[in-house]
């Protein structure tokens, strides 16, 4: 999805991003079916999410592409324990 998005939008995303605080924090457990369905909630209210990791040192980056598809949203940006998720709200 990020392929169709325009370098001005990916910018203006990533500036928004900025000023958010983690909306959600990916735990030991993984990603369970609770923790999906909240987190497809806060796509459809909001459109743009900071996610936290906490602990999956080595898999964030693939973990956060991962996550992207199966919640059908774009990967905006994965530094260091948080990632940040684009989906235009419903």
């Amino acid at each position: 999805m990020l392929d169709t998005m325009s370098e001005p939008t990916l910018r203006e995303l990533k500036s928004r991003a900025q000023l958010l605080n983690p909306a959600i924090k990916l735990g030991k457990a993984g990603a369970t079916t609770e923790f999906l369905a909240e987190f497809e909630k806060l796509l459809a209210k909001n459109g743009l999410v900071k996610m936290r990791f906490e602990g999956f040192k080595d898999d964030r980056k693939p973990l956060s592409r991962e996550l992207a598809e199966k919640l059908g949203a774009s990967l905006v940006q994965q530094v260091g324990h948080t990632a940040v998720y684009y989906r235009k709200p419903v």
